[in-house]
């Protein structure tokens, strides 16, 4: 259940304090009151989820003073300063250290309410970036299959129950999913974890060298092979084999495989000495090999021999609420690989991680991180950034550049949908179309604007 966003009001003028209450109230807002800036200090802490607005003429301590106070605690919350016309030199500078908004006296109600909910809706990303940065720090160092949804609880719950039992597994899930993530995880979580853990993509071989990778060779068993070597097979033991995308591998390596399965033992190329093996296998298939369909030419007795336990590992798609903690956790991941500050996640972002539909999985949104990292992925659906405006122009000249940003960016992610655009924005139809009319901004150039990698 949401809750109402929080205010915290200061103003040692009662008469106002009341009515910017009741405004801000009558908006969805819960306002704590407070008559002065200390009494206000004594109640704010660092997880405050709100905004504050405060007077800036106050006696002890004033308004600016506040700011300072706040700024020190939290640089990161949002202060809106209320201020006679007189005040005006002072609060734009307070602007320039960081203060998010100022209001001049007189004030229309409206425009109240709509900084402070341009304010808190900064705050809550602000809040939610925090939590999730916290959150993927704690899933990658005791979970490192990070995922909350209960199809993951229960995968790896499947996975610490079956870890130690040595049974061969079967891992089915798309490209990109995290195959060998949940098999390295099965040689971590059990008793082999001091063996080797082995992996061999069989997709990524020919034919003519998948098995002297596998089975090893004795000199002279071909041409070219002019010393021993010991196969994949031989090396794993006591520890894990790990075969990706095993319905690549080619049929006649297929019955020597079945062979090795059954035995645990296996003969280089080049000898008839057999050599017991104690490995642990654990296959994965981006194709059904229980539909003889998809099977195509991958035997079927293979099949049933490494189908002791099968483990299907759902695609992003079908697991949504996972995306932001995963990408927290790989933005986290890359920002110390390039030695980069981490950016924070913002709405237009965020909405592309939940509608996209990831057909490349956990590698693509692996890699999309690693863009925004480095700062070569603009916000998705957000046009390019004009240049910069040189901060110069009368105050009045700056808030109406500042309102006409605000009206292309809620324009801009809502695809330029009037009744979206005028819900987050909170201002009536007629109020919307006069300013779209004096800014001169045109509504169908938002119209049905896709999100960046959206398919």
């Amino acid at each position: 259940m949401n809750r109402a966003p929080s205010v915290f009001l200061v103003d040692d003028d009662p008469d106002l304090r009341k009515a910017m209450q009741q405004t801000l109230e009558l908006a969805g807002f819960t306002v704590s009151p407070f008559a002065s800036a200390a009494e206000a200090l004594a109640k704010l802490d660092p997880g405050f989820e709100g905004v504050v607005i405060s007077d800036i003429r106050m006696p002890g301590m004033d308004g600016l003073a506040f700011f300072r106070r706040i700024a020190a605690l939290d640089a990161d919350l949002p202060v809106i300063l209320v201020t006679g016309h007189g005040d005006i030199p002072m609060a734009v500078q307070a602007i320039q250290d960081g203060v998010y908004d100022f209001i001049a006296k007189p004030f229309a109600a409206d425009r109240l309410v709509q900084s402070a909910r341009r304010a808190e809706e900064k705050r809550r990303l602000v809040t939610e970036n925090r939590a999730l940065r916290q959150a993927a720090e704690a899933a990658s160092e005791s979970l490192p299959l990070i995922g909350q949804t209960q199809v993951m609880e229960r995968l790896r719950q499947t996975l610490r129950h079956i870890a130690d039992t040595d049974v061969d597994v079967l891992v089915a899930g798309e490209t990109g999913s995290g195959k060998e993530v949940v098999a390295t995880l099965l040689h971590q979580w059990s008793r082999r974890r001091s063996g080797n853990f082995v992996a061999l993509n069989c997709g990524a071989l020919p034919e003519t060298v998948i098995e002297s990778e596998l089975f090893g060779h004795e000199p002279g068993a071909f041409t070219g092979a002019v010393k021993k070597r010991i196969g994949r097979i031989e090396h794993a033991s006591g520890g894990t084999l790990f075969l990706d995308e095993i319905e690549a591998m080619p049929p006649a390596t297929q019955v020597k495989m079945l062979r090795v399965l059954e035995a645990r033992e296996i003969t280089p190329l080049g000898t008839n000495i057999v050599r017991p093996v104690d490995i642990r296998v654990v296959a994965a298939a981006k194709i059904d090999l229980g539909d003889p369909a998809e099977r195509g030419d991958f035997r079927e007795d293979l099949y049933y021999r490494l189908n002791v336990v099968t483990l299907s590992i759902p695609p992003l798609r079908e697991r949504r609420d996972d995306i932001p903690l995963l990408f927290s956790h790989f933005l986290k991941r890359a920002s110390e690989r390039f030695g980069r500050e981490v950016p924070e996640i913002s709405a237009a972002t965020r909405d592309h991680l939940m509608s996209h539909a990831w057909p490349g999985n956990v590698r693509e949104l692996s890699h999309f991180a690693e863009r925004v990292a480095l700062g070569v992925e603009a916000d998705p659906g957000k046009p390019a950034a004009p240049p910069a405006t040189p901060n110069r122009g009368t105050l009045p000249e700056r808030l109406e550049r500042y309102e006409a940003d605000i009206l292309k960016e809620a324009l801009t992610a809502h695809r330029g949908d009037v009744k979206e655009t005028l819900l987050a924005l909170g201002i009536p139809r007629k109020t919307f179309y006069d300013k779209l009319q004096r800014h001169g901004i045109n509504r169908a150039d938002y119209v049905g604007r896709a999100t960046a990698g959206e398919s």
